[in-house]
């Protein structure tokens, strides 16, 4: 294992190396970057608004982008912020001292109350210019106003909830028509559903919010100086409409569930966090006495949807008798508190205090702090300046607070976009679960990190964890690259020896059984993993040599079945005698290769099964490979397993037709050693043309001679056309058969006659059998009675072929007159063939003079010329012109050379027809005579008519234009 670790440090020292000289130059050993290529803008990034109030602010509201602020006595100016350059400004219309205490904007941005501090409450709604009083709310100082986010539309807003500084709550509902927007009054109702109280009475609501949970169940809270009043009930379906009286009324005769804290502040303030528009808040922040309470909400709990609550208790440096809080908002991760003179952002996942930003005594006491949740913009104001507040990436330090809380897995989740940062999580959730004791979820976290390999490894070594090792290994494993094929090679035979180890381990403990059975399984996924398939390929030798080294033969053979090893698989059940596995595996792979080299082993033992796989083969294997293995297991064999090797040899000559010889002649050595019947039927079946026959003849006479089979010879010497020998074999072992053979050589008379008389000679002196010798007469038409006397004895009398003497010589006398017929015949046809020639010796023909040569057109009479029965005629020259071309080579040559021995002849005659005297005297002796030139010239132009005889017949598929001079004769006619 040591050795294993060094090289993969030696294959590492290079990578290593690398993260030597970043650490140098600032960079982690994780191997990430951590520096910042610019300055990174803080979480809550404040801006002051360009805006000069010409009255003193009194109060500010804002929600969806609308923002409305109260200036001076009576003026309301409302900013859509998406269009800022267009403020629109409300006179209230007061005449007396009334000002405004606080003013209240729905979600939508669509209705707006202005509370004023003489018990009087105004409406104004977005779409209109004009404020309208609320008379049903007169008389009450409105403190808080619980906003309905499930019924309110722009001009309706649905049930609400309204809370006064006497503690009671009132239910409301504010309706404007577009048609007759004046003619009623805005408030629909304005009816008491609850009283809230104190120990010393009832106190004013200082807050109220209406949510709703899961299956129509609704959640009030509601708060007030020191406590925190939850209201839980459903509303009937299709009473929504009607309010929440149902709601409070469960609650008429006992307090409902709340949280109370002792201090005082005079009032307090309650924050939610809502992660996108139109969803529930997830999390709480409420402003006390004694600091803040903060948690998140569970809306599946029954009775209160408060949850993960925590106390943030103010710090030395706010004093509530002083500096008291003002205002509260909460985001994500932090909830800001508004002082007098600064703002404090506390994080909620730790409570520490993370940002504080002082303000300058120039802009006057802090007045207010309220967030658009729409948008996650924080408004501050004091009397004469505004501030905007952004909130930009709350989360990015978040992963390192959950982190050191030891939550990695929301650490991981806020820091998965960030690879430097996952690494630091990562390796400290890794160390953190090696503290504890959790190895295996160590190994899985260190394998993802970018911490050195060997350090961690050596971790585990030096703790004796071997399985949490291995884990990491195999984790490690299944994030190298491709190109990254040494460290893959090491890791592979590294858990490899990891696992066998841990199989001998577990395997001698029967105690450990389902263990041992669960990382036997884990052990093979990793053997036939595809990603680990070409490294365990390229290396099974080493894998080989440690699965040998333990004594693992199982895996072995599992190994070697995976890597498609069959033959090492074959081999090794061949070892083990488990043949019938070995012949499984081969049916299944169907290699041929293997078949070849095991077969000689697996037909000792089980040769029906092994002729059974071969047929199943069919044609894929050559069957001249396995007769070594037959000829081999033949030698040593019974006469019943023989028949084994004889049906696979019967299955590829009859159902695969073979035609190899070796395969035929074994066979047929087989038959001549074990089924001599079967061997005369298959000789006559495979036919007597020696072109058809795919053994060797010879070496089959040979093996019949061997074993004595003298049909088979006999057919095998017809066959050869050796009709001799076969006579003379069968003359040994039947007559018939011999007379058989005797008729075969139908061509040769001669021979036939030989062959007769063999048999007769037989009969006649071997067997002294004188009428079977006459026999042989009768089926023998060649054989005549002076030619089997010979063969007799002297003694033999007369009577025995008198008979046979007589009817010979009747067939002489039929003979002879037979010929003297033929004689009479013959001396008929001379006679008439000796008219006939003397016949033409006088016949002739006549030449108009205006006759034209059949070729030329031109007066036939100008030159020599020649005259045919058909009535053609042509001149030499023009019919040595057509006829030549025509003629076989070796004419032309003869014809050539004619025509230079005439040239040759003195006083060349200048006609055609002249005395044949002339032509004799003109030639010396010993030479050919002139005339008998030209009557061989004449032989060979004038045989026939070139128009008439089969020179014309012959030419009908020659083309009327020569191909080679096609393109010359096309031109021309262009």
């Amino acid at each position: 294992m040591a050795s294993i670790l060094d090289e993969y440090e030696d294959s590492l020292h290079r990578s290593a190396s690398v993260q030597q000289s970043r650490a140098s130059v600032g960079i982690p050993h994780s191997g990430y970057v951590n520096a910042r290529l610019e300055k990174e803008t803080p979480i809550f990034n404040k801006q002051r608004i360009d805006f000069a109030p010409p009255e003193k602010i009194n109060s500010l509201v804002v929600s969806s982008n609308q923002l409305c602020m109260s200036l001076g006595k009576d003026t309301i100016l409302r900013i859509d912020l998406g269009k800022p350059d267009e403020p629109n400004q409300v006179e209230l219309g007061r005449k007396d001292e009334a000002r405004v205490y606080k003013m209240f904007l729905d979600h939508t941005g669509s209705h707006l109350l202005i509370a004023l501090n003489t018990s009087e409450c105004l409406y104004l709604n977005r779409s209109v210019q004009k404020v309208r009083a609320l008379s049903r709310w007169k008389g009450h100082l409105i403190e808080s106003v619980g906003w309905n986010k499930f019924l309110g539309s722009e001009t309706n807003t649905g049930p609400i909830l309204v809370g006064t500084s006497q503690g009671q709550i009132y239910e409301a509902e504010i309706s404007v028509s577009e048609g007759s927007l004046f003619s009623t009054n805005p408030d629909q109702y304005f009816r008491q559903v609850y009283t809230l109280e104190e120990e010393s009475g009832p106190a004013p609501v200082c807050c109220l919010e209406i949510e709703r949970g899961l299956e129509g169940k609704f959640f009030i809270i509601a708060t007030t100086r020191k406590r925190l009043f939850q209201f839980v009930g459903k509303v009937p379906e299709g009473t929504e409409q009607q309010g929440f009286s149902s709601i409070f009324a469960l609650h008429a005769d006992h307090l409902p569930s709340f949280r109370e804290f002792p201090a005082n502040l005079g009032f307090s303030e309650i924050a939610f966090y809502t992660p996108k528009l139109r969803s529930n808040p997830r999390s709480f922040a409420w402003m006390m006495g004694n600091g803040v309470l903060y948690g998140t909400l569970d809306y599946s709990r029954p009775d209160s949807i408060l949850s993960d609550e925590r106390v943030w208790v103010y710090p030395s440096d706010i004093d509530i008798t002083v500096n008291k809080p003002i205002s509260i908002v909460l985001t994500q991760f932090h909830f800001l508190l508004l002082l007098p003179d600064r703002v404090k952002a506390v994080c909620t996942l730790n409570g520490q205090v993370v940002f504080q930003d002082l303000f300058l005594e120039k802009f006057g006491l802090l007045t207010c702090m309220i967030k658009d949740p729409t948008v996650q913009q924080i408004w501050i104001h004091t009397e004469k300046v505004v501030f905007r507040y952004h909130v930009q990436r709350e989360s990015r330090d978040v992963w390192k607070m959950y982190m050191n809380m030891n939550k990695f897995d929301l650490a991981k989740e806020y820091c998965k976009d960030r690879p430097e940062c996952l690494d630091i999580v990562l390796a400290k959730e890794a160390e953190h679960c090696f503290q504890n004791k959790r190895y295996l979820d160590s190994a899985k976290c260190y394998a993802l990190t970018q911490n050195y390999f060997e350090e961690i490894a050596l971790k585990f070594i030096e703790a004796k964890q071997e399985e949490a090792l291995m884990e990491f290994l195999i984790k490690k494993l299944s994030n190298l690259k491709p190109s990254e094929k040494t460290q893959t090679t090491l890791l592979t035979t590294w858990l490899t020896e990891l696992y066998l180890n841990w199989l001998g381990i577990l395997e001698g403990d029967p105690s450990q059984r389902n263990l041992y059975l669960d990382t036997r399984e884990k052990f093979r996924t990793f053997l036939s993993s595809p990603k680990n398939k070409d490294c365990l390929f390229n290396n099974r030798a080493s894998i080989y040599e440690l699965l040998a080294s333990h004594g693992d033969t199982e895996h072995m053979v599992y190994f070697a079945v995976i890597m498609q090893d069959y033959e090492r698989v074959v081999a090794h059940h061949c070892q083990h005698d488990e043949y019938d596995e070995a012949l499984n595996v081969l049916s299944r792979h169907r290699d041929e290769k293997l078949f070849y080299k095991f077969s000689p082993v697996l037909i000792q033992h089980i040769p029906k099964k092994v002729v059974d796989a071969w047929i199943s083969m069919g044609s894929r294997l050559d069957a001249r490979n396995l007769i070594p293995a037959l000829v081999n297991y033949s030698q040593s064999a019974s006469t019943q397993q023989i028949n084994e090797a004889i049906r696979y040899m019967e299955f590829c000559v009859y159902q695969l037709e073979e035609t190899q010889q070796a395969i035929h002649n074994y066979l047929l050595s087989l038959y001549a050693l074990c089924r001599p019947d079967s061997l005369l039927s298959y000789l006559e079946q495979a036919g007597t043309n020696p072109n058809r026959i795919h053994y060797d003849l010879k070496y089959a006479l040979r093996l019949c001679a061997e074993h004595g089979h003298h049909h088979a010879c006999v057919h095998i010497y017809k066959v050869m056309e050796l009709y001799e020998e076969a006579v003379d074999l069968a003359l040994q072992v039947d007559v018939d058969l011999a007379k058989s053979c005797a008729d075969l050589p139908e061509d040769d008379e001669e021979l036939r006659k030989k062959l007769w008389l063999k048999i007769a000679r037989h009969v006649v002196q071997e067997e002294k059998d004188v009428k079977k010798a006459m026999a042989c007469l009768s089926s023998c038409a060649l054989l005549k009675i002076e030619d089997v006397l010979p063969f007799f004895p002297d003694f033999v009398t007369i009577d025995h072929f008198k008979e046979a003497i007589c009817n010979s010589l009747e067939d002489y006398n039929k003979h002879i007159e037979e010929l003297k017929r033929e004689m009479e015949e013959a001396t008929q046809s001379a006679k008439r063939i000796r008219e006939d020639i003397q016949e033409m010796r006088n016949k002739y023909g006549s030449v108009e003079p205006q006759e034209k040569c059949a070729a030329c057109d031109f007066p036939l009479l100008n030159r020599p010329f020649y005259l045919f029965l058909c009535g053609h005629m042509f001149h030499y020259d023009c019919l040595l012109q057509a006829v030549f071309p025509n003629l076989p080579a070796y004419k032309q040559a003869k014809l050539e050379d004619l025509q230079k021995k005439l040239a040759a002849t003195s006083q060349p005659s200048k006609s055609h027809h002249r005395p044949k005297d002339a032509d004799t005297i003109s030639l010396g002796k010993g030479q050919q005579s002139r005339e008998q030139i030209k009557a061989d010239i004449d032989d060979i132009v004038a045989a026939e008519c070139v128009y008439c005889g089969e020179l014309m017949i012959r030419s009908i598929d020659k083309p009327f234009i020569d191909p080679q001079k096609y393109e010359e004769e096309m031109q021309s006619w262009l």
